[in-house]
């Protein structure tokens, strides 16, 4: 219960550590790289300050193997995406700090993701990736959670299917958190801009920017409600066999593929990398089964005193780590990838 009650003031030291000071980054944290620069290297995860500081507190939450795992590959994407950003920013090409509020937005989620955010409802509780996954976390969502309850007791999926459905619930929560906070970042600059009593050329500018948010919030907002409708299909129906793709981001990303501006080369070619891409998530998803099994089996021998089998346990625990963060970064990156592809289809078609 202590480590409960120490979680909003852990978050909110987290969440001044990500935000800096509101509107501005410190170039200590983005230029990543501390004083000592080797040592650095060989004591942090990640290039970027502030995201050593999420890291090494995090693990002290205790989550579980898997989700340290997913974490890590979320945070490898932001250091990426700041990294990069730190060299348009050099070059004078983020004048209006949109790409840098993005990435403070993205910092965000991953924060509320994983239960750092310092709201309540937010916070993660941790399950087991094999045993209980489906019946002790929550949707947050009285709609998917009737539609869950019905799906479980229908009769119509196999334990398998059970899974692979949990697993679209699961997402689908997700895009409703991601674009809640879109939203709330919307409405606050919104706010903002109503309140400027004279306008200027900055603030067309703010103007512009405002746009592009609300077109990325239609998107977020389309693609919600295609899922919830396939949500509910799916779930009075059962699977259909024939279905083309069965991982909930590779389905989302080809419903949009099919809305965007592609010729019909295109989208056959776009058809077959989602091919590829299903089964780079399908062997992400294994080793993390398999690094939750050998997490629990090190728990089992650290109690048996045997060093010899300790030792052994451990090392492959540590390869199935680095095997899972690997392959959760390549599969996030990937989907970076794929989404910019279609959002940039998607705006064809507005024009």
């Amino acid at each position: 219960m202590a480590a409960v009650r120490a979680l909003p003031a852990l978050a909110a030291a987290l969440l001044l550590a990500a935000a800096g000071q509101a509107s501005k980054y410190s170039r200590e944290a983005n230029e990543g790289l501390a004083a000592d620069g080797g040592k650095r290297r060989e004591a942090g995860e990640f290039r970027v300050v502030k995201l050593n500081q999420i890291w090494e507190k995090a693990q002290r939450l205790h989550l579980s193997a898997v989700k340290l795992a997913e974490l890590h590959s979320d945070l490898k994407i932001q250091e990426k995406d700041e990294l990069s950003w730190k060299k348009l920013k050099a070059e004078g090409l983020d004048e209006d700090g949109e790409k840098e509020a993005k990435l403070r937005r993205n910092l965000n989620v991953i924060m509320t993701k994983y239960g750092m955010n310092g709201k309540k409802d937010s916070q993660l509780v941790d399950t087991n990736y094999i045993k209980d996954g489906t019946e002790s976390d929550t949707l947050d969502d009285p709609r998917l959670e009737k539609l869950w309850s019905k799906a479980k007791t229908s009769g119509k999926f196999s334990d398998e299917e059970l899974d692979k459905l949990w697993r679209e619930f699961k997402h689908h929560k997700e895009k409703i958190r991601e674009y809640n906070i879109l939203l709330e970042t919307v409405s606050r600059t919104e706010d903002i801009h109503k309140n400027l009593i004279n306008p200027s050329e900055e603030n067309l500018v703010k103007e512009e920017i405002l746009h592009n948010k609300h077109r990325e919030l239609k998107e977020k907002l389309r693609s919600i409600n295609q899922g919830f409708e396939r949500l509910r299909k799916v779930s009075h129906q059962g699977y259909d066999t024939s279905s083309e793709f069965e991982e909930p981001r590779v389905i989302d990303l080809w419903d949009m593929a099919k809305s965007a501006n592609f010729t019909e080369k295109e989208l056959e070619s776009f058809r077959e990398e989602l091919k590829h891409f299903e089964a780079k998530i399908e062997k992400h998803h294994h080793y993390q089964k398999q690094l939750e099994i050998s997490h629990q089996k090190l728990k089992h021998v650290e109690g048996t005193g045997d060093k010899d089998h300790l030792n052994r346990n451990k090392e492959k625990y540590a390869m199935l780590q680095e095997k899972t963060k690997e392959l959760g970064y390549k599969v996030k990156k990937h989907l970076q990838d794929l989404s910019s592809r279609i959002s940039q289809g998607l705006q064809h078609n507005e024009l």
